[in-house]
């Protein structure tokens, strides 16, 4: 997770000054992936768009190797989703050339969600087994039929 955090802080908190002019902040959902999706230059659109997805991608894997408790749909969704609105914060008011972009945090977050549905799901739980079963498994207490 240091080696992530580190390749994290290279990519999106390292100076751009020479794309400063080019930059803007964006409030508006999809405001971005449409920009992208609407420009001609189909390899620009994918490294923007899976550069930001695949960014998100070992957050899904990590997350549950590190804490039981960070196991699950939504929370791997919520922990993502803060850390990387932190980022873009961090990003957009002291990073020079970079922008806040809440689309940023959207295909990241994306990119988690993938990350924990296709591995980060099995290795959580391969790592930290379950340690009581489930409400359905449960056996209930034997009583009087009749």
């Amino acid at each position: 997770m240091v080696a992530f955090a580190v390749v994290l802080a290279r990519l999106t908190l390292e100076a751009s000054p020479e794309s400063a002019p080019l930059t803007h902040s964006n409030l508006t959902p999809g405001r971005s992936i449409e920009a992208y999706l609407g420009r001609p230059g189909f390899v620009e659109t994918v490294k923007q768009l899976g550069g930001n997805i695949a960014l998100g991608v070992p957050f899904g894997i990590l997350l549950p190797l590190l804490s039981r408790r960070a196991r699950g749909f939504l929370r791997v969704a919520l922990l993502t989703a803060a850390t990387m609105l932190l980022v873009e914060l961090v990003q957009g008011a002291l990073v020079t050339g970079r922008a806040f972009d809440v689309d940023d945090v959207l295909l990241n977050t994306t990119g988690a969600l993938l990350g924990y549905v296709l591995v980060g799901r099995r290795l959580g739980r391969a790592v930290h087994p379950r340690t009581r079963p489930r409400w359905w498994q449960r056996r209930r207490p034997a009583g009087p039929s009749f």
